[in-house]
C-alpha cells in the first residue's frame, strides 16, 4: 500500500467519526504530522528545488524548537547562537503554557509564510491540520486563556524566525532558479551544459545561492575542500577520477542501480534530497518516541544541518565550476557514453547528496549514537522506472554513516559524480553537522 499522509490519515477519520468521542493525539503524532505536511509541501509545491527546500527546512524545524524551548529548562534558546537571530519573543514567566498548542501554532504560521507560492488546496491543509491539533488540545488540563497564550506565543515565534528569514538572500528564491544574464567562464574543465539532463536550462541552478547567510557563523568561514586540478593526461590524477566513473557504468549491478534511482529525488517527483534527510529523521523519532523537546530540537539540528550544507556546497560549486563526467568523458574517454543518470543543471565538484547527507548523519550520531537499524520505504510503491528497467526497493541500514556512504555512493553509480565530489561532500558534510553539534542545545 502507498505511503498515506498522516494529516490526511487524520482528516479522514474525524471526518467519519465526528459524532464520536474527540480524537486525542500523542506529542510524537503531532510533532510528525507537521513533519509530513511539510514534506508534502516540498513535493507538491512547484518550482521547489532542493536549494530552496534545504533552506525552508531550516526555518521550518528551528520554529519547532524555539516554539517550545522555553518550557524546558533542559535546553537553551538558538537566540543568540545562530548568524544574526536575537531579541525572540519571550513567555511570561507567571502564566501556563500548553506547548503542543505553541509547536502546532508555529508550525502552521512558518508554513503559510514560507510557502506562500503553494497551493490553495496545500493551504487548505494547513488549516485543517492546525484545527484539528488545537481541538484536540481542548480539555480540563488548560483553560482557553492558557491555550489562547500558547497559540499566539507560537505565532509569533515563527513571525519573528520568518522576518529573520527574509534577510538571509535566499527569500523567494524560487522565483530565480536560473539566472539568465549570467555569463560563466569558458574552461578546461569547466561546466557545461549537459545534453542528458533533468533540466532543459543552459544556465546552472541558483548561481548565487552561496553568499546566502548560513545559519551558523562558523559555518560560514570554512576553508573549501581540495580540488584535483585538470589535466587531460591518462596518467593523471584527475583523469583517472573519470575513469573510474567510465568503468563502473559497465559493471553496475542491478542493486547499484536501484540504490542509484532511490536516491536519486527529483524535485519534480519527490520530496528534493533535503526533505528525504528530513524524511529519514523522522524514521528515528517514530521509532525512538524521544520526549517532545528532544523531537524538536531533531528537526531543527536536521533542517539547520542540510541549509547550511547547501548554501556551502553551492559556494564551493560555483568555485570551482567544475565539470561532470557526461562532459569529460565523452571528450576525452568514450564519445557515445552516456551516464546511467541524468545530470542536474549545476556544477559537480563538491557532491550535495554527499554534503547534506553528511551533516545530516552527524546531527543524527549526536543525538541518538551511531547505530539505528531502520528501513528507508519512503518510494515504495513508486512506479517502476521503465527507462533504466529498475524498480524501487526500500533500503535498510544499520547506521546512520551507512545511509550517508550509500547516498554518495548512488551519484558515482548514477555516473554524475566522481569519486572525489563525493569524498569532499561527505567530509565537509561532517564538519558542518560538528559545528551544528557544538552549539549550546542542552543546559550544560
Amino acid at each position: 500500500m502507498k505511503k498515506t499522509h498522516i494529516f490526511l490519515y487524520i482528516l479522514l477519520i474525524i471526518s467519519i467519526n465526528s459524532c464520536q468521542k474527540k480524537q486525542k493525539f500523542s506529542e510524537t503524532q503531532v510533532v510528525l504530522s507537521w513533519v509530513d505536511l511539510t514534506l508534502h509541501l516540498l513535493k507538491n509545491t512547484p518550482a521547489n528545488t532542493p536549494t530552496f527546500a534545504s533552506r525552508t527546512l531550516g526555518y521550518i524545524g528551528l520554529s519547532m524548537y524555539e516554539s517550545i524551548v522555553q518550557g524546558f529548562e533542559s535546553h537553551q534558546s538558538m537566540s543568540g547562537q545562530l548568524n544574526g537571530l536575537t531579541n525572540l519573543p519571550q513567555i511570561e514567566k507567571d502564566k501556563k503554557y500548553a506547548w503542543l498548542a505553541s509547536l502546532n501554532a508555529a508550525q502552521a504560521e512558518i508554513l503559510r509564510n514560507i510557502y506562500i507560492q503553494t497551493s490553495d488546496e496545500n493551504k487548505a491543509s494547513i488549516d485543517s491540520l492546525e484545527k484539528l491539533v488545537y481541538e484536540s488540545l481542548k480539555d480540563e488540563k488548560y483553560s482557553e486563556t492558557d491555550l489562547e497564550r500558547s497559540v499566539q506565543f507560537g505565532k509569533e515565534i515563527s513571525k519573528r524566525i520568518f522576518e529573520w528569514s527574509k534577510t538571509d538572500s535566499g527569500h523567494r528564491g524560487y522565483l530565480r532558479n536560473f539566472d539568465k544574464k549570467l555569463v560563466f567562464e569558458q574552461k578546461k574543465g569547466g561546466w557545461q551544459p549537459p545534453l542528458y539532463a533533468q533540466s532543459f536550462s543552459h544556465f546552472p541552478l541558483h548561481p548565487h545561492w552561496g553568499k546566502n547567510r548560513t545559519f551558523l557563523s562558523k559555518n560560514s568561514n570554512m576553508v573549501a575542500p581540495d580540488f584535483i586540478p585538470y589535466s587531460e593526461d591518462t596518467a593523471s590524477a584527475y583523469y583517472q577520477q573519470f575513469w573510474e566513473v567510465y568503468q563502473k557504468r559497465k559493471t553496475l549491478t542491478q542493486e547499484e542501480k536501484e540504490i542509484a534511482i532511490w536516491w536519486g529525488d527529483d524535485p519534480d517527483e519527490t520530496y528534493t534530497p533535503p526533505g528525504h534527510s528530513y524524511y529519514l529523521a523522522s524514521l528515528v523519532v517514530k521509532a525512538k518516541k524521544p520526549s517532545l523537546i528532544k523531537s524538536a530540537e531533531t528537526f531543527a539540528r536536521v533542517g539547520i544541518a542540510v541549509a547550511d550544507a547547501f548554501i556551502n556546497c553551492w559556494k564551493w560549486k560555483y568555485q570551482f565550476f567544475s565539470e561532470r563526467p557526461n562532459t569529460y568523458i565523452t571528450k576525452h574517454i568514450d564519445s557515445t557514453w552516456v551516464s546511467f543518470w541524468p545530470d542536474p543543471p549545476f556544477p559537480a565538484f563538491p557532491s550535495g547528496h554527499a554534503i547534506q547527507a553528511a551533516a545530516t548523519a552527524t546531527v543524527l550520531i549526536d543525538l541518538y549514537g551511531e547505530k539505528f537499524s531502520f528501513t528507508d520505504s519512503l518510494h515504495y510503491g513508486r512506479r517502476k522506472d521503465d527507462l533504466r528497467n529498475t524498480e524501487y526497493k526500500p533500503r535498510s541500514f544499520e547506521s546512520f554513516w551507512a545511509v550517508a556512504e550509500e547516498i554518495a555512493d548512488s551519484r558515482f553509480y548514477g555516473g554524475i559524480h566522481t569519486p572525489q565530489d563525493n569524498q569532499a561532500g561527505l567530509e565537509k558534510g561532517k564538519e558542518i553537522g560538528e559545528n551544528i553539534n557544538q552549539l549550546k542545545w542542552q543546559q550544560r
